[in-house]
C-alpha cells in the first residue's frame, strides 16, 4: 500500500546521506519482517509437534524473546524515513511553509531528545548483560533453555542509534527548508495530498498487475 507522504530527493548532501541511510533502514526492515516469517514457521513446526508427536518445539517461548526486538525496533527508522508513524496529520496537513518546517523541527527535536535517552538506558541495559568472562559472554539466559539474553538486549540501542541518524538528517533537512522557505524540501516526509496520494496507490496497484 503506498504510503501517504512523500521524500524528495535532490544531488545534495542532504540527499545523499538520506538515502545510504535509507539503504541500512531497509535492510532492518528486512531483518524485522524475516523475524517475523521465521516465528510463524516455528509456531507450525510448535503447534505440528504437540498435536502430531505429543511434543512442541523446546524453547518456543525463548525464541519469541529472542526475537521480539527484532520486530518492535528494527522497523522504526525506516518508518520514521518515510513518514509512517502515528502523526496528528490533519492539524499538521494545515500547515505550510515555515510554520510547518518550525513544527515538525520542535517535535522532531523532542523525539530525537528521547531516543538519546533510550540509547543510553538500553545500552546500559545491554551491558548489565554481557560479559566476556561469563559463558557465552552472557550473566543471564532465558528459562527454558538457556539462550544468551545479550544479543536481543543489544538491538534496541542499534535500532535506537540508526533512528537518532534518521532524526538528525530530519532536523538538518527541517532546518534547511526553513530558512530556503522550500516548496519542495528533500529528505523529509512530507504529506501528500489525495490527488498525490491516489496516483501513488494507483502507480503501486498498476506496478503489480505489470509483473
Amino acid at each position: 500500500m503506498a504510503g501517504s507522504s512523500l521524500v524528495l530527493s535532490d544531488d545534495s548532501t542532504l540527499s545523499r546521506l538520506d538515502t545510504r541511510l535509507y539503504a541500512i533502514e531497509k535492510v532492518l526492515a528486512l531483518l524485522s519482517g524475516l523475524a517475523v516469517f521465521s516465528l510463524m514457521l516455528l509456531a507450525v513446526v510448535s503447534v505440528s509437534g504437540r498435536n502430531g508427536f505429543n511434543q512442541p518445539l523446546p524453547g518456543y517461548v525463548d525464541w519469541i524473546e529472542q526475537a521480539m526486538p527484532l520486530i518492535a525496533f528494527m522497523g522504526v527508522a525506516f518508518t520514521q524515513r518515510d513518514g509512517g508513524h502515528i502523526r496528528m496529520d490533519m492539524l499538521v496537513g494545515a500547515l505550510k511553509g515555515r510554520a510547518l518546517y518550525l513544527v515538525e523541527f520542535i517535535t522532531t527535536l523532542a523525539i530525537l531528545a528521547l531516543m538519546i535517552l533510550l540509547v543510553w538506558g538500553t545500552w546500559s541495559h545491554f551491558q548489565r548483560s554481557f560479559d566476556f568472562g561469563s559463558p557465552l559472554w552472557s550473566r543471564d539466559s532465558s528459562m527454558d533453555i538457556a539462550l544468551p539474553i545479550w544479543p536481543a538486549k543489544l538491538l534496541a540501542p542499534v535500532a535506537f542509534s540508526v533512528l537518532c541518524l534518521r532524526l538528525g538528517l530530519q532536523l538538518w533537512g527541517y532546518t534547511r527548508a526553513f530558512i530556503n522557505n522550500d516548496a519542495n524540501p528533500v529528505a523529509i516526509p512530507m504529506i501528500a495530498d489525495a490527488a498525490t496520494q491516489a496516483a501513488m496507490e494507483a502507480e503501486h496497484v498498476s506496478g503489480h498487475e505489470d509483473a
